[in-house]
Formats: structure tokens, C-alpha cells, sequence
């Protein structure tokens, strides 16, 4: 599989999950732990120069997504522990902290 096929189909796939946990009062916990463990297994399958350039989005989707799982699950949830070491940059204060910006300019 094309390198830009993996960036796209994980950063797809983390964009759809933090849309499917976001400010849910009950998850399926099997759909959970399947798209958990994917997304695991795909991240782990990136090279680490396209994690590096991807990181900072990653974990902003992935760090709100973490924080709509503690909502539900609480920390110490065996799934919301899976996904915190994707998130290698500071954690978004709650499911909805929007405050990077997307798209900017490159200096």
C-alpha cells in the first residue's frame, strides 16, 4: 500500500472515531475495541518521519477523542490507556477544545 494511502486511511479512520465518540452518554464496547486496536496497529505501521509531521493534529483528533472516552469509560479504562501513547503532544483540556488552527501558512 502507497505510503499516502496509509496517511490518508488512518487519518480518516482517527477523524470518524472522535466523530463517533464525541459527547456520547453509551458506546458499544466491541466496536470500541476493534477501532481502538486499529487504529493502534495503524499508527504503529507509519513511519516515524510521517508520525513526526502528522503528530500535532493527531494529537489534537485523537487527544479530544481521549477526552469523550474518559467522559464515558473514566481514565483508568483499559482502551482510553491503549490510545494515551498516541498522543505524544500536550492533551486537548476536554472533547471540545478546537483551538488549533487546521490550515495556516507555512513560514
Amino acid at each position: 500500500m502507497h505510503i499516502y494511502t496509509k496517511i490518508y486511511e488512518f487519518a480518516a479512520s482517527a477523524g470518524a472515531f472522535e466523530g463517533y465518540v464525541y459527547h456520547k452518554e453509551t458506546l458499544d464496547a466491541q466496536a470500541l475495541s476493534t477501532w481502538v486496536n486499529n487504529l493502534v496497529t495503524a499508527y504503529g505501521r507509519l513511519p516515524s518521519e510521517v508520525r513526526a509531521q502528522i503528530q500535532p493534529g493527531l494529537d489534537q483528533t485523537l487527544g479530544r477523542a481521549i477526552q469523550s472516552l474518559i467522559s464515558v469509560l473514566g481514565e483508568d479504562n483499559a482502551l482510553v490507556r491503549k490510545l494515551q501513547p498516541l498522543v505524544v503532544g500536550p492533551m486537548p483540556t476536554s472533547a471540545d477544545d478546537f483551538q488549533r488552527k487546521k490550515w495556516h501558512e507555512e513560514p
